[in-house]
C-alpha cells in the first residue's frame, strides 16, 4: 500500500501562491466534476484566514494521480504561524518549495527551509508566478541555490529539481520554452522525485497526532501520519505522551482519510497515510495513538518556544457584560487552555491575579489572530500591550528576541526608512538595489522595537513599502528604546459623545471616535499633538439661547477619525493602557480609569 502512495508539504513565504496552486491541482486531478463550482482558496476554509487572505492553519488533502494517492500539505506562510509548519513537516517525505519569481528568496523561506532541511526533507524548487512583468526567474534560481549552501543542504539535496509555474493560471513547466497548460509535469515528478513513506506495515498501529480539531458531528479530531501497522475501525487502542505514560484508552469510532476538501470515512488504514481519527477525547498533539502492546512514543519535533506575549484579563469596564455572552475569568481561562493545547507555539500560564492569564506567541499577528476568534465566539476581554520574552544567558547578561527584517522600498524613502529603524536599535547587514527604482534593506531588529512599526512604516513609504519579519535569534539586551511619543486624549465623563464637542477639540489632536460613540471615563477617544496626556470632555454640547445671531449655526465639519484594526490597537497602547475587546467595539482605555488612582500609581511608580 505505502508504495501506492506519497507525502508532500509546499512550503513559502507569506503570498507567494501556496493555497493557489493546490486549487489548481485539486481541480485537474479530476478531484471534483467538470460542473462543479469551487471557490478560490479551498484550503482556506476558516472566515478569518479568507477576511486577510492567509493561511493560519496547516491542513492536509489528497489527490489521485496515476493510481498513486498523493497527501498534499498547505502550510502558513507567515513567520508568526511558524509552528504550525514544524509540526506537520514530520508527516511529509518530501517538500515543494515554493518561490515567487520577483520577489525571490523571503524571510519566511530561509525560515521554512531551514526546517525542512534540518528533517532530512528532498526538495523540489518551483518558480511561481512567472508571468509577472517585473519576474526574473533566472536570478532567483541563484539566489535559491545561495541559500540552500546558506542552510547547509546535503548533496542529494542540493541536487533539486527546479520547475516554473504560474499557479493562478494552473500551468508547471520543467523550462520556460515548453507549452505551458497544464501541472501534469509536476504531478509526474513528485512520483518520481519523492520517496514512498518508509513505514513498517508488519508492526503494531502507532501514529503521532500532529493537528487537533473539531468536528460538529465528530467530535475530537486528531489528524497525524501512521508511522507503522495498520488499523480498522472500532479497534481498541491507547495513546500515550512523550514520557510512555498512558493518557487515555478508547476504540477508534471513524477513521477518515482527506479527498479533496473533504474527509472520507473509510474502514482501514495503513501505515504511510495520512489520517483523522475520532473516539478518543482526552488525547492532544504530541501524543502517540497505538496498540496496546506499544509502549515507546514515537518523538515529535520540539518547536521553537514563543518570543512575545500578552496578558488577558477580564473586562472591566463600565461598559462590560453588555454585549458578549462569555465575560468570566472561568471560561476565559478555559478558552486559553484549550487553545495552548491544540497549537504548540501558544504558551498558557497565569499571573498572581486570578482574573489575568499570560499567553506567549511567536508575534502580534499570532497572538492578534487568537483574541479576534474569541471575541467572535462571544469573549469580552482586555489585553496589555504584547512584551518580549527575555531570557538570561550563564554570565546572567538579559538577552532580547531579535528578527531578521527584510524590508522592499522605492529608493526614496529609504532614508527615511533607514533613520526610523536605527531608532528601534536595528544594525542594518546588507542593502541591495532591485529592479525598479527599488532597494531591499536587510535588518536584525530587536522584538520589542518592532512592535507598532507597521503603521509607521506604511506612513513613511506612503503605502509602498512592503515589510517581512522572521524569528533569528537571541541577543544581548540593547538597551531603552523609547515608547509612542504623543500623548493620549482621556474622556473625563461617561455617556455618549457629541459632534460639537469633538468639533472644538479637533485641534488638540487626532480623534478615535466618532459622534454618539457611547464613552466612559478614562477611555482613549484620541491622541493627543504633544507628549503628554490631556483629559477632554467629548460630551459637553452647544448651549442654547433664544437669541438668534449670525454664524451662531454654523454647519460642524469633522475631521474623520483614524480608525485602527485589532493588532494595531494592541501595538499602540502603552505600559499604562488596555485594549478593551467585544463582540462588536473595540476600545482603548487607561489601566485606571479613576485620574485620582492613575496619579497615585504614577507617583508610586517614580518613588520606586
Amino acid at each position: 500500500m505505502s508504495q501506492d502512495m506519497r507525502n508532500i508539504a509546499i512550503i513559502a513565504h507569506v503570498d507567494h501562491g501556496k493555497t493557489t496552486l493546490i486549487d489548481s491541482i485539486l481541480k485537474q486531478s479530476g478531484t471534483f466534476r467538470e460542473n462543479q463550482q469551487v471557490e478560490e482558496r479551498l484550503m482556506d476554509s476558516g472566515d478569518l484566514e479568507k477576511e486577510r487572505g492567509i493561511t493560519i492553519l496547516a491542513k492536509p488533502t489528497s489527490v489521485n494521480w496515476r493510481e498513486t494517492r498523493i497527501n498534499i500539505i498547505d502550510t502558513p506562510g507567515h513567520a508568526d504561524f511558524g509552528g504550525e509548519v514544524e509540526r506537520v513537516l514530520g508527516m511529509a517525505d518530501g517538500v515543494i518549495l515554493l518561490t515567487d519569481a520577483a520577489e525571490g528568496p523571503m524571510p519566511q523561506t530561509k525560515f521554512v527551509l531551514g526546517k525542512a532541511l534540518a528533517q532530512g526533507l528532498k526538495p523540489i524548487v518551483i518558480i511561481n508566478k512567472v508571468d509577472r512583468p517585473d519576474g526574473r526567474p533566472d536570478e532567483v534560481i541563484d539566489e535559491v541555490f545561495d541559500l540552500f549552501v546558506s542552510l547547509d543542504a546535503n548533496d542529494e539535496q542540493l541536487d533539486f529539481p527546479i520547475m516554473y509555474a504560474s499557479g493562478r493560471d494552473g500551468w508547471c513547466v520543467n523550462e520556460l520554452t515548453d507549452e505551458r497548460k497544464d501541472l501534469h509535469a509536476l504531478l509526474n515528478l513528485i512520483l518520481e522525485h519523492v520517496s514512498p513513506p518508509k513505514v513498517q506495515i508488519e508492526k503494531p498501529f502507532a501514529m503521532l497526532a500532529t493537528l487537533l480539531d473539531s468536528d460538529p458531528y465528530l467530535g475530537r479530531c486528531l489528524i497525524g501520519k501512521v508511522e507503522q501497522g495498520s488499523a480498522k475501525v472500532n479497534d481498541s487502542v491507547k495513546s500515550i505522551n512523550l514520557d510512555g505514560e498512558t493518557v487515555e484508552t478508547g476504540r477508534l469510532t471513524k477513521l477518515l482519510r482527506f479527498n479533496g476538501a473533504e474527509r472520507v470515512p473509510v474502514d482501514k488504514v495503513n501505515a504511510g497515510d495520512i489520517i483523522c481519527i475520532a473516539g478518543l477525547t482526552k488525547t492532544s498533539v504530541a501524543d502517540t495513538i497505538c496498540e496496546s502492546e506499544v509502549s515507546t512514543p514515537i518523538q515529535s519535533t520540539p518547536i521553537d518556544p514563543p518570543t512575545m506575549s500578552v496578558t488577558i484579563l477580564v473586562n472591566d469596564s463600565p461598559l462590560a457584560g453588555l454585549e458578549g455572552r462569555k465575560v468570566t475569568s472561568t471560561v476565559i481561562r478555559e478558552r486559553l487552555i484549550a487553545e495552548a493545547e491544540v497549537n504548540v507555539a501558544i504558551t498558557f500560564s497565569e499571573n498572581d491575579n486570578r482574573d489575568a492569564f499570560e499567553i506567549g506567541g511567536r508575534g502580534e499577528l499570532q497572538l492578534g489572530v487568537l483574541v479576534e476568534q474569541m471575541r467572535r465566539e462571544g469573549f469580552e476581554l482586555t489585553v496589555s500591550r504584547p512584551n518580549v520574552l527575555y531570557k538570561m544567558d550563564s554570565n546572567n547578561n538579559k538577552l532580547e528576541p531579535i528578527e531578521e527584517v527584510t524590508i522592499d522600498v522605492d529608493k526614496e524613502f529609504s532614508s527615511t526608512v533607514i533613520d526610523g529603524m536605527n531608532q528601534r536599535k536595528s544594525e542594518m547587514v546588507d542593502m541591495k538595489s532591485a529592479e525598479g527604482n527599488k532597494v531591499r534593506l536587510i535588518f536584525l531588529a530587536p522584538s520589542r522595537g518592532l512592535i507598532g512599526y507597521q503603521s509607521r512604516f506604511l506612513t513613511d513609504t506612503r503605502g509602498t513599502g512592503v515589510i517581512n519579519r522572521v524569528f533569528h535569534s537571541y541577543d544581548k539586551y540593547k538597551g531603552e528604546m523609547g515608547a509612542r511619543r504623543n500623548g493620549a486624549l482621556i474622556s473625563t465623563e461617561t455617556g455618549t459623545a457629541v459632534a460639537y464637542a469633538i468639533f472644538n477639540l479637533q485641534s488638540s489632536g487626532i480623534m478615535f471616535i466618532e459622534p454618539q460613540t457611547k464613552v466612559y471615563q478614562g477611555m482613549i477617544v484620541g491622541e493627543h499633538s504633544k507628549e503628554n496626556d490631556l483629559a477632554i470632555n467629548v460630551l459637553k454640547g452647544k448651549q442654547l439661547t433664544n437669541v438668534r445671531a449670525s454664524g451662531t449655526d454654523k454647519a460642524v465639519t469633522l475631521v474623520p477619525p483614524r480608525i485602527m484594526s485589532l493588532e494595531q490597537m494592541m501595538s499602540y497602547i502603552n505600559e499604562d493602557e488596555l485594549l478593551e475587546v467585544t463582540p462588536e467595539s473595540l476600545r482603548l482605555r487607561k489601566r485606571y480609569l479613576d485620574p485620582n488612582e492613575r496619579k497615585r500609581n504614577l507617583r508610586e511608580q517614580s518613588e520606586s
